[in-house]
């Protein structure tokens, strides 16, 4: 599939407790937009085109035949989310882990590059990374 339009991203995840889940990334600093939920999901704003759909265990799997993840020992995926700097990275993931998310990998530093990962309450993996622009646009 090629195309030159622009799409917009929904990514389903799994939650096990929906309020909670609501509650943890209002603290990181998402918004939802209500139109879109009920007591079994809710659509969580990443931009004007990148949504994630965070669902009940029992709503998500009323959309596949496949059972879900367990990501206590399996990753399903990895959730990049860029950032506006460095510190922006290192506060998200400060705030994830003093709110019950757990350390995924250490900072990585390549100069140009820099990020920080963590866990989030129902074990998804989020990655934030920061990019020097003058480095994107060589």
């Amino acid at each position: 599939m090629t195309t030159t339009r622009s799409r917009m991203l929904f990514v389903n995840l799994a939650v096990k407790d929906l309020k909670r889940s609501v509650d943890f990334f209002t603290k990181l600093g998402f918004a939802f937009n209500p139109q879109f939920t009920d007591e079994t999901a809710t659509c969580m704003i990443v931009s004007e085109q990148a949504f994630v759909m965070l669902l009940t265990e029992a709503k998500l799997l009323s959309f596949t035949t496949k059972q879900l993840c367990d990501t206590t020992k399996f990753t399903e995926g990895g959730y990049g989310l860029s950032c506006e700097s460095r510190e922006e990275v290192d506060r998200i993931v400060k705030i994830a882990l003093e709110n019950g998310a757990s350390h995924a990998m250490p900072p990585q530093d390549h100069g140009f590059m820099y990020g920080w990962s963590f866990y989030d309450l129902d074990g998804h993996h989020w990655e934030l990374i920061w990019m020097d622009p003058a480095a994107v646009q060589k």
